[in-house]
């Protein structure tokens, strides 16, 4: 069978999918098509349908596993760590609301966090739709006065002449004692079958562990795609998201979910809180 599969053009999801991609694991019988496209655009793909199996945020996944399934292995969590809220200068929470801020997507667990940090939901501040990769050129020309850095410019934004004003999974370690933030998962559609959900979740896995079986093999792999750090730097990048946590959510990740999700619709920011396994 062939499958769609999407991902995104990041050095984490490129290690992840390393053995897949070099057939360097049992395919199972099945080929994978993988298409490379930011995450918020495999987001809205998936509610379109459009995708056999794909990465998605958390936030994206409560509004369509109805369709899809959560596989248990490929996630990423911020373990004390997560997207950056970063300025010119420093802000506090409460200014922080006033504030324009540029987000990566609607879809995306950044910005479910960043309202459940806020305690405010959409509509209620100044929040500017950018693409990721877009963001730090508008606060520096000051279409945005902050701005929420995922990928990479988690570990370059002090570089870059950024000031962290809040890292949202330090502040979410803090707040919930020590759980980790939940930011994406793989799914896959559920109406093929639970033969082939099975064998994709076995497929994935293996693809995982021989990355991390092989880690200088894996981040070579994935250097071309991590927008111009060097080799030590990507290693340091990948490690943060694909981990243990990445083989199986394990009782933190589930638990972490939990509480994500529990606080989102309690807050009245997602309609329902979706399966995600016992």
């Amino acid at each position: 069978m062939n499958l769609s599969l999407g991902h995104s053009p990041d050095a984490d999801d490129a290690f992840m999918f390393y053995a897949m991609a070099k057939n360097l694991v049992n395919l199972r019988g099945h080929e994978f098509t993988h298409i490379l496209q930011d995450i918020e655009t495999l987001n809205r793909r998936c509610q379109a349908n459009e995708l056999d199996i794909s990465a998605v945020s958390f936030h994206a996944y409560t509004r369509i596993a109805d369709r899809y399934a959560l596989l248990p292995c490929g996630a990423s969590f911020g373990d004390g760590y997560g997207p950056c809220l970063v300025a010119k200068k420093k802000i506090d929470r409460e200014t922080m609301k006033t504030m324009r801020i540029g987000i990566p997507g609607l879809l995306t667990s950044a910005y479910l966090t960043l309202q459940l940090y806020l305690g405010l939901p959409h509509g209620s501040f100044q929040a500017v739709n950018l693409p990721f990769d877009k963001i730090q050129e508008e606060i520096f020309a000051g279409s945005v006065d902050a701005g929420l850095i995922i990928h990479e410019g988690q570990l370059t934004y002090s570089e870059e002449g950024f000031t962290l004003c809040e890292d949202l999974g330090v502040w979410w370690a803090k707040d919930t004692g020590g759980l980790p933030l939940p930011l994406g998962g793989n799914v896959v559609r559920r109406d093929l079958g639970p033969e082939v959900i099975a064998s994709v979740t076995e497929t994935l896995r293996e693809s995982v562990r021989y990355a991390l079986d092989h880690r200088q093999a894996g981040v070579r792999h994935a250097l071309p795609l991590s927008r111009g750090m060097d080799e030590k730097r990507t290693d340091k990048f990948i490690g943060m998201y694909v981990n243990d946590l990445t083989l199986d959510f394990g009782v933190r990740g589930r638990a972490g979910l939990k509480e994500f999700f529990g606080r989102a619709h309690k807050s009245g920011l997602i309609p329902k809180i979706p399966s995600f396994g016992s």
